[in-house]
């Protein structure tokens, strides 16, 4: 897949978009409805949400899956389902170690039109785990799905080497990774897709600019971003309104162009989708 720079856009020709970001509809690229928001955050409100947001779709994934399933079924016009291996005694830091999970992915991706894999966490390498790992990239090739990827720079560089061609999404941009390293793996990968949860107070440094390192990761890779939220737990749920705003407050110091690709233009060429303000108050 070939990906266009944004540089030749950042020339001082192109006004930020400012207030016009909140005409732009939204792809939120790191949900997730939990089992715990279940009671709290019944479906119709999640949707409802979303609507009070201008968030037109969403990428989800939860633990369990049902979670996901049960968004998509009510809004299958506004979800893009991906398939969390968690799910009972499998959660972050021994999923790859569950006996039975080939089977269970499997079974999954075979009863539900997943896009993707994930999110799923590598806290550290270990080599044992690589027949797993290729079989779990076997099953997204088939399907021609991304893996939804927690990790550090070197867990995304060890599955590039079992698979040169894997489709990979990056959650939060690595998270804890600095911003040079960011630039650096996105550099050396060039279909490496990143969303950047958690990272908008970063990105929105200090004062009316955008914090120079990560302008420049944004302005060169501008083709590869998305914005997500990361609903992990329900207090991000209860702050949905004010993730939301701050995303769209960095988007607003950007060229239209870019903000637009970053928004939900991305998603489109990505997912295959349409993404639009007439899903709004749809399901």
């Amino acid at each position: 897949m070939a990906f266009t720079s944004a540089l030749a856009l950042a020339d001082g020709n192109h006004a930020p978009i400012g207030d016009g970001v909140h005409d732009l509809p939204l792809f939120d690229a790191h949900i997730h409805y939990k089992q715990p928001a279940w009671a709290d955050y019944p479906v119709k409100s999640i949707v409802e949400l979303m609507d009070r947001n201008g968030v037109a779709m969403g990428l989800v994934s939860s633990t369990p899956d049902q979670g996901t399933i049960m968004l998509w079924e009510y809004a299958p016009n506004r979800i893009v389902p991906e398939l969390r291996p968690y799910h009972g005694e499998a959660g972050s830091s021994n999923w790859a170690k569950t006996e039975g999970m080939t089977k269970y992915l499997k079974k999954r991706l075979a009863d539900y039109t997943h896009q993707g894999i994930g999110e799923f966490h590598i806290h550290r390498l270990d080599q044992t785990d690589e027949p797993l790992f290729r079989e779990v990239i076997r099953m997204a090739k088939e399907r021609d799905i991304y893996l939804h990827v927690h990790s550090g720079t070197e867990p995304v560089r060890w599955l590039y080497s079992l698979d040169k061609d894997v489709k990979i999404i990056w959650a939060h941009a690595g998270l804890g990774e600095n911003a040079r390293d960011v630039y650096a793996l996105m550099d050396d990968f060039p279909a490496l897709v990143a969303d950047t949860s958690l990272r908008e107070h970063a990105i929105l440094g200090h004062g009316d600019k955008l914090n120079p390192a990560w302008e420049r990761i944004i302005m060169a890779f501008s083709d590869r971003l998305m914005i997500g939220s990361d609903t992990w737990v329900n207090s991000q749920w209860d702050n949905y309104d004010g993730i939301i705003d701050s995303n769209r407050a960095w988007l607003a110091k950007l060229p239209r162009e870019i903000a637009e690709k970053i928004a939900y233009k991305n998603a489109e060429r990505l997912f295959g989708i349409s993404v639009s303000m007439d899903q709004i108050g749809t399901r």
